[in-house]
């Protein structure tokens, strides 16, 4: 049996990251999570500062402008999904060019 290329497995990786960030991340729990909470339980969260995207397009995991709830959470993580997959595409494209030697052609 032939085994898949890496091209294959990084489609069908980002297929179903795709498939779970629109489809899965609208029921995420609205309750802080672990480290959040613990703060809150302990007084530590008193100093905390809203974030320089507080008020960003996607802020709260919700993209502004879209009024159904679960469909404005599926959106961002779209978003969230793309935006990440580009960025550690471009770096592995780069570190890839810098590691090739000198006079090599691909």
């Amino acid at each position: 049996m032939k085994r898949p290329s890496a091209r294959v497995f990084v489609i069908a990786g980002l297929a179903v990251a795709l498939a779970l960030a629109f489809f899965v991340s609208p029921y995420a729990s609205t309750q802080p999570d672990g480290l959040n909470k613990v703060a809150a339980q302990h007084g530590l969260d008193h100093a905390a500062r809203s974030s320089a995207m507080s008020d960003g397009p996607t802020a709260g995991y919700e993209v502004e402008g879209i009024d159904d709830r679960h469909l404005s959470k599926g959106v961002a993580g779209l978003l969230g999904v793309t935006v990440t997959f580009l960025l550690a595409g471009g770096l592995v494209v780069l570190v890839r060019r810098r590691a090739e030697p000198a006079g090599t052609v691909t």
